[in-house]
């Protein structure tokens, strides 16, 4: 019997019944996808960090090294499992060529190693170890993507002739996000090279308690081991592979779960406007003693055979997109040990669809106890008490004119049926803008200063060279005394112990000079500005349990210095932990020199990067820009896919919610719109009356979504960003786009659907719908 009669209802309302099952498909779709995409990245890092032995615990050094002495310390401690120290050979990027590119202007360290022999192995792309032969190189996947070379080129380092054998997946600096490239050769041809550049070393622990890392980082730091450089360990490690698709995938996420909440809401809609047709028939059915429960299950019936059918589509459609989205992922880390879960994970979120759709839909249906038999036999619709809106009289508007009034009119007084489309709208709108607002965050100009680096436009590294301070003068004196540079800073980076809380001591880096000139985000305090303060990043503060206006103390030429912390700024460079102070010290070596600078012009800067470049071979020299681009790159690229993806999506939305809505409303109104036609209205009259309310309903929409997305949205994005040590964070808007163009396609969609949707209200016949 239900067979029968969901066959026969489907039948007669072939337009709602699809239109539901392509939202409940759309639903099912993302959030099939979303948990797909999660139980593959998760389980692709974790399969390639078990494959390469990724180090718990790395600690970067350039100067002199004592490995004898590090390696009793690691035989003394009863957690290191393994332990070794490898060579990384920096470069230049100007004595780089691959094929027909030269890497002269990029902003990574690159550098050249051997494969290891213990542990953190560079993996080829079908997860295998590498073993390079003499004259072969292997590439870094972010050479491949960027296509500055494919195997079989020919690369020249330094002179020496070389061809690319293949790429490598490196558990460590995959992510454009790690500010280092490993290349990697063959020992003999490492020996030939060694004298070409600056060698840096890798020191790096297995553990056999991760849990442990903490207190093995203190005893490292305790210790006073070899510490010239960044301090890196395994969840850090984790989250940079993570951090481009799992915000893409974050996107999708969210986006999923408001769709979800849409589906469930038009399904509303679609369910009343049924409920408004069979309505005298409900009514009958009620008179001659069917049970409600009865009546319900009819519904129930159709309705659970439309979300199953949407389902099973939605989770066919996650299959075809999945491949293009996973791309990505399986690239840069190869397949996940976890892939064989993720359909059964993905089935999984479809049945929580389909139980929260069946759900909500028994809940819709509990209206049947409120339907009068004797009312709904004799009007067939439901006759609802206008509540609210008594204020406003027509003969009382000299403002509007009276299609207009009248629509307005009936949005005030029939505020909760309109209330539903008006979530809708505002969830639709807030689709549309939150990642648009968050593609455009990491796309400004001034996100630099989320990265820990400064609003300046050229930025000049200085490490691994001798004589490395009186570089960094004549830099300075070069830029002080050029007349196309505005301002400048000059920032040395040296390495002190802190004391702790708890009494040990822990190395952190401290970046000295003056903060106050290309300042970072604060998100609690200010800059450094005496020489007895410091400011702390996020990570920093969180790790030594310290908050504005705290002292710490610095161990500064063998003698306590006691500073209160200004200000806890946000930080995504060398692993998120720094720190920043303007006090003068002479006794620790400097790590390395950042110089930033800005111009008086600044469409000089181009030219002046490769000025300085030249003028300076043995440092840095890059664009601001340029070098968020390149560490930024792909993570604006996968969130400015789910930005375009998001509009696409809520346009729709915004056209289909429309559609039925008005289809609902014309259904319901059919006594209304008689009257109106008794009395003179033309269709245009209608159709003018039916735009205006959804135009009114759309302001609001948009006016609420919009504000939504600027505090709600901008408080998740943030809480994404945090994750990877930046502490504060705010939208960067393009008002262009968010305030106008974004705008203009939704009225655009809802009033060419509103048109369409109220096509029908014409037809609607005088006779048939008005009776004594």
């Amino acid at each position: 019997m239900y067979y029968r009669l969901i066959r026969n209802d489907i039948a007669r309302s072939k337009l709602i019944t699809l239109t539901t099952m392509i939202f409940v498909a759309a639903a099912a779709m993302l959030v099939s996808l979303a948990v797909i995409l999660v139980v593959n990245l998760s389980g692709a890092i974790n399969t390639l960090m078990m494959k390469a032995e990724t180090p718990h615990f790395m600690q970067m050094h350039t100067g002199d090294i004592d490995t004898g002495r590090l390696a009793e310390f690691a035989e003394r401690n009863g957690n290191v499992d393994e332990f070794q120290v490898l060579e990384f050979l920096n470069m230049d990027g100007a004595q780089i060529r691959l094929g027909d590119t030269s890497l002269a202007d990029s902003v990574q360290d690159n550098g050249f190693s051997v494969q290891s022999e213990k542990f953190d192995y560079l993996l080829d792309l079908n997860g295998n170890v590498i073993h390079v032969s003499d004259g072969g190189l292997y590439v870094p996947l972010s050479y491949m993507k960027d296509n500055s070379t494919k195997v079989g080129d020919q690369a020249v380092i330094s002179g020496k002739e070389f061809t690319v054998a293949g790429f490598l997946r490196d558990s460590q600096m995959n992510s454009t996000l790690s500010s280092s490239k490993r290349f990697l050769v063959s020992s003999k041809d490492y020996a030939e090279m060694k004298d070409l550049g600056s060698t840096e070393y890798l020191i790096e622990f297995r553990l056999k308690d991760l849990s442990a890392l903490g207190a093995f980082e203190t005893a490292y730091a305790s210790a006073g081991l070899e510490a010239n450089g960044p301090t890196i360990t395994y969840p850090l490690f984790k989250m940079i592979n993570a951090i481009s698709d799992g915000m893409m995938i974050g996107v999708i996420l969210l986006v999923s779960l408001l769709v979800v909440a849409i589906a469930l809401m038009c399904i509303r809609f679609t369910l009343l406007a049924k409920i408004e047709d069979d309505y005298r028939e409900i009514g009958v059915m009620k008179a001659i003693g069917l049970r409600i429960s009865d009546i319900k299950k009819i519904y129930l019936a159709k309705y659970a055979a439309v979300a199953a059918a949407g389902s099973i589509l939605g989770f066919g459609l996650s299959f075809v997109f999945k491949g293009m989205l996973l791309e990505n992922i399986r690239l840069y880390m190869g397949e996940s040990e976890h892939s064989s879960w993720a359909g059964a994970f993905g089935i999984i979120g479809i049945l929580v669809v389909f139980l929260a759709i069946i759900g909500y839909v028994s809940g819709v249906l509990r209206r049947f106890r409120r339907i009068s038999p004797a009312e709904a036999i004799r009007f067939g619709t439901s006759q609802e008490k206008a509540a609210g809106a008594k204020r406003f009289s027509l003969s009382g508007n000299r403002l509007l004119s009276t299609n207009i009034f009248l629509g307005v009119k009936d949005v005030l007084a029939r505020k909760k049926l309109y209330a539903t489309m008006l979530a809708v709208l505002m969830i639709s709108a807030f689709i549309i803008i939150v990642p648009q607002n968050l593609h455009n965050t990491i796309s400004s100009k001034g996100f630099s200063q989320y990265m820990g680096i400064g609003d300046a436009e050229m930025r000049m590294d200085l490490q691994q060279t001798d004589r490395i301070t009186e570089k960094a003068a004549e830099i300075a004196q070069t830029l002080n005394d050029d007349r196309d540079i505005l301002q400048y800073v000059v920032l040395a980076t040296k390495t002190f112990q802190a004391k702790t809380k708890d009494g040990s001591e822990e190395r952190i880096k401290v970046e000295l000079g003056d903060h106050s000139i290309f300042p970072v985000k604060y998100s609690e305090g200010r800059a450094p500005a005496a020489a007895d303060e410091i400011a702390l990043s996020a990570l920093n503060a969180s790790e030594l349990g310290t908050k504005v206006g705290e002292i710490i103390t610095l161990v500064v030429g063998g003698q306590d210095k006691n500073l209160t912390v200004s200000g806890i700024y946000s930080d995504i460079t060398n692993g998120g932990k720094t720190a920043k102070a303007v006090f003068t010290d002479q006794s620790a070596d400097v790590m390395w020199y950042v110089i930033c600078a800005e111009l008086t012009d600044p469409a000089l800067i181009g030219g002046k990067v490769a000025e300085y470049a030249d003028r300076f071979s043995y440092a840095k020299v890059s664009d601001i820009d340029e070098f968020v681009a390149q560490t930024f790159g792909s993570t604006m690229s996968s969130v400015g896919k789910a930005s375009k993806s998001a509009i696409v999506v809520a346009l729709v939305i915004m056209v289909l919610v429309t559609l039925l809505f008005m289809k609902l409303l014309v259904a319901k109104d059919r006594y209304s719109i008689s009257v109106m036609k008794a009395f003179g209205f033309t269709k245009a009259d209608i159709q003018a009356q039916y735009v205006s309310r959804s135009a009114f309903v759309l302001i609001v929409g948009i006016v609420l979504g919009t504000l939504l997305a600027n505090t709600l949205g901008e408080r998740l994005a943030g809480a994404v960003i945090s994750s990877f040590g930046a502490s504060t964070f705010q939208f960067t808007v393009n008002p262009f786009s968010a305030y106008l163009l974004s705008p203009l396609m939704m009225i655009g969609s809802v009033l060419i659907a509103t048109l369409i949707g109220t096509s029908g209200a014409g037809q609607i016949k005088i006779s048939e719908n008005i009776k004594g």
